[in-house]
């Protein structure tokens, strides 16, 4: 399994590097308007983007990942997002 280091770079960006077969490190904007539905009232938009490389990961590698994009991008992948990503926030 692969190990997701999420670092905010400043506010609404996200440094993240992925321990899998490689290395690999991805950058991700996130827009709040876009982050608080997917939220509960005590999670943060840092749990929500690496839960989302965690959904990410269950569908392809990091390699495949792409290395820089808006969070909202996954959608357009990935119709179900928006509904699993509960699933993965803990």
């Amino acid at each position: 399994m692969a190990n997701i280091e999420v670092t905010e770079t400043s506010p609404n960006s996200f440094s993240v590097t992925v321990h899998g077969s490689q290395v690999t490190t991805h950058q991700v904007s996130v827009k709040p308007d876009y982050a608080q539905p997917l939220l509960s009232k005590s999670q943060t938009i840092t749990e929500l983007v690496t839960a989302s490389f965690g959904f990410l990961l269950d569908r392809e590698s990091n390699t495949s990942i792409l290395r820089s994009f808006d969070l909202s991008v996954i959608e357009r992948y990935f119709p179900e997002y928006p509904q699993a990503i509960s699933r993965y926030l803990k």
